[in-house]
């Protein structure tokens, strides 16, 4: 067992599949994980490697992807502090289903599953959280299919915009009022693998928006122009790809 960190147990306590754990099952957890240390786009794991375990983001992004036989990449998610992924295959011990990286420095803590599953046995609270948890992670890949296989890019775009745009709003000190100038958070080739395109494609996508005065574009900065138009864009039926 690992010597506790009260830094680290004060942490723990704040992200969701430990939230509301009393300070002695808290301890449980800090004795067993692992910090780790990986910096910009070093690969975490690959798919089909071992699952030994899961993640937690204390510091950082981390991106989970698939990549085609042909080297299409495919972001599924991107994950920020506080954040828990890679737990099916510490659940199931099958392989990992997709590969992940990190997008800047980022310090993870590392759960080995074996002792994970010892706790889950021993404290169904740790249990309902991590399902908790997955149903989210569920609810994420429904919304990438949905995008995928039924908008195209412009309209992709257009959502992306608007979440980044509501999280923004949810991080100012004026919540009712909505964020209308945006930084890009990813490269827009780690958008365009996002988004499922290529950056060309991407690129006529921006122009699109731009040229119909719903954004405009400056660098890594967007400004919305038009929300209800984005947000009519983001809802609607797909067209036909750019």
């Amino acid at each position: 067992m690992n010597e506790c960190n009260p830094d680290l147990a004060d942490w723990l306590q704040t992200i969701l599949i430990f939230r509301g754990f009393s300070r002695s099952q808290v301890l449980s957890l800090c004795q067993i994980v692992q910090p780790q240390t990986w910096q910009k786009d070093e690969l975490i794991f690959k798919q089909g490697s071992p699952a030994t375990g899961f993640f937690v983001v204390k510091t950082g992004r981390v991106k989970v992807f698939k990549v085609s036989p042909m080297g299409k990449e495919q972001i599924l998610n991107i994950f920020e502090p506080g954040d828990n992924f890679a737990e099916v295959g510490a659940l199931d011990g099958q392989p990992f289903p997709a590969s992940a990286a990190a997008l800047e420095r980022v310090e993870l803590i590392f759960f080995p599953r074996q002792v994970f599953l010892e706790l889950l046995r021993q404290d169904p609270d740790i249990a309902i959280n991590m399902l908790i948890s997955l149903s989210q992670h569920s609810r994420h890949l429904v919304s990438v299919i949905e995008d995928l296989s039924f908008k195209d890019v412009p309209q992709r775009l257009a959502g992306y915009l608007l979440n980044l745009s509501d999280a923004s709003s949810q991080k100012s000190s004026d919540r009712t009022q909505f964020i209308n100038l945006v930084t890009l958070d990813i490269t827009k080739t780690q958008l365009a693998a996002a988004l499922g395109t290529i950056p060309a494609t991407l690129s006529r996508a921006f122009y699109r928006l731009s040229s119909e005065g719903i954004i405009a574009v400056n660098g890594s900065q967007i400004e919305v122009l038009d929300r209800d138009r984005l947000q009519h864009l983001s809802q609607s039926l797909g067209q036909s790809d750019l």
